[in-house]
């Protein structure tokens, strides 16, 4: 991780809407999440829980707004590499090896932090190595990252396309015509698909809970490159919004958006979505409203000039990375009630949870822009 620092030197310019969605994306994480629920005490009315019910994963198969928070991130981390994609093959060795080596530190530590957030407030990482979760959120985050940057750095976009194909027909044809080693071909259940066949053979440690698939484990990190690299080619098409339009530019991600989340739940009727499994439908939804979010706030943020407008999400974008290990490492609410508490127990009982929220969230963004506005950025 880079140390934080104070830039000094003039720099180009931040894509605003990339950090703005990837701060909407985060602000779930830190307790946006409990709105609804807060609201629905304070309101009594029961929009509120249909609301809800979309800030929960789902059960198996299906697709909530919560499903997208953890691909989207991957996308987004995809665009940031489009923006200035570049081909290092032509290279000699010795230029070369220092962008290999800054890709597999990144690897490394993204998964080693990864492992830190799995065992955060109040357990602490165990001594003993098969106790410990490896599989993690930033752990794919890695993989799909490192795997995209090879392919980026090395072939021609045309391969890049025919790659993410492949990896999704590939992915459809082993969950569902190739039989599990002692089962049988298209089981898509828990116990007995593909994914828990890997996680029970390949995957060091303890998974999720104790599931029999972990939801960030060894095959299912396979699809996730394809969200990193059509997030690649998003990037890649943003670079070019000079000489295509800006607005033909938000035009053709919000279009392929639809597309994509079309194809996604046609494919739905034999291969079903499911986040658990990340299955090539799940991939096509998942990266369909990832271009369609990025479309509506490239075009709010950037081409409108919005960014006043979605401050809170910029400065929270702009420091993801740390804001999402503090969420882990931090106990916030115990910090929030340190400042807050007596507004909150003053506060009529039907507010306080609302207000307790807005106190757990008004924490952690004090100091996000206390760091924005020095600009202090943590970076990996």
């Amino acid at each position: 991780m880079t140390t934080a620092h104070t830039d000094t030197k003039p720099s180009k310019k931040r894509l605003a809407s990339l950090d703005a969605l990837r701060g909407m994306d985060m602000f779930w994480i830190l307790g946006g999440q409990s709105i609804f629920a807060a609201l629905f005490v304070l309101t009594g009315w029961t929009g509120w829980q249909v609301f809800e019910a979309h800030t929960l994963h789902s059960a198996w198969h299906g697709f909530t707004f919560y499903d997208l928070i953890f691909p989207l991130f991957i996308f987004l981390s995809g665009v940031a590499m489009g923006l200035a994609p570049k081909r290092i093959d032509h290279l000699p060795w010795q230029e070369r090896k220092v962008f290999y080596a800054k890709a597999l530190k990144r690897l490394l530590l993204l998964c080693g932090l990864g492992v830190m957030y799995n065992h955060g407030w109040g357990t602490g990482i165990p001594l003993a190595f098969d106790e410990i979760r490896y599989a993690s959120v930033l752990g794919r985050i890695a993989i799909a990252w490192f795997f995209c940057a090879m392919l980026v750095w090395h072939t021609s976009i045309r391969t890049q396309l025919f790659t993410a194909i492949a990896l999704l027909l590939g992915y459809w044809i082993l969950m569902c015509f190739i039989p599990v080693p002692g089962g049988n071909a298209g089981d898509l259940s828990a116990q007995g698909s593909w994914n828990a066949w890997f996680d029970s053979h390949f995957l060091p440690g303890i998974s999720y809970q104790n599931r029999a698939v972990d939801p960030e484990g060894v095959l299912s990190s396979l699809p996730a490159i394809v969200n990193a690299m059509f997030g690649v080619f998003a990037g890649q098409l943003i670079a070019r919004a000079s000489k295509v339009g800006e607005w033909q530019t938000a035009g053709i991600l919000f279009v392929a958006g639809v597309v994509s989340v079309c194809l996604g739940w046609l494919w739905d009727l034999q291969f079903p979505v499911n986040k658990e499994l990340w299955t090539s439908s799940f991939v096509l939804v998942t990266v369909g409203w990832s271009a369609i979010l990025l479309a509506v706030f490239y075009a709010v943020i950037d081409i409108l000039n919005g960014q006043k407008l979605a401050y809170p999400f910029v400065i929270i974008g702009a420091n993801s990375i740390i804001i999402y290990l503090a969420s882990s490492l931090v106990n916030w609410e115990f910090i929030s009630h340190s400042v807050f508490g007596g507004f909150i127990t003053a506060a009529a009982t039907d507010w306080q949870p609302l207000i307790g929220v807005v106190a757990l969230l008004l924490v952690q963004m004090l100091l996000l822009h206390w760091m924005y506005k020095r600009k202090i950025f943590v970076s990996v």
